[in-house]
């Protein structure tokens, strides 16, 4: 996995990559009422805001990671937006993009690198 400064998670299936939140971006939002997903095939650029979270505390973007294609959304957080604090590391991804440019992935920090940003 690879992680984001504005913490985000990023893991590569096959030929597509899997985007959520951290833990501690959960906890950060506290109780999340609501996610607006893209639409798929929608083509992103890097840093597009891409999903909109509301919090009892606050709203938040998601925002692309890399540029690509928005290739599946998780449907399931729009019955159940709980789940993102359930299970942010798993179940409660977001999207799935194709890479324009995989090595965009590069530039990203390793989990300890993770750990220390937060610390």
């Amino acid at each position: 996995m690879k992680f984001t400064e504005e913490h985000e998670w990023l893991r590569v299936e096959d030929d597509v990559v899997v985007v959520g939140i951290t833990e501690h971006a959960s906890e950060q939002l506290g109780d999340v009422v609501f996610v607006d997903l893209p639409e798929v095939g929608r083509e992103v650029v890097k840093d597009d805001g891409v999903v909109v979270i509301e919090s009892v505390k606050a709203a938040s973007d998601i925002l692309a990671p890399i540029d690509g294609e928005i290739v599946e959304v998780n449907e399931a957080l729009l019955d159940d937006p709980g789940k993102v604090n359930e299970d942010p590391m798993g179940d409660a991804w977001f999207f799935k993009i194709k890479p324009a440019d995989p090595s965009q992935m590069d530039e990203y920090m390793d989990e300890a690198a993770y750990q220390a940003h937060i610390a």
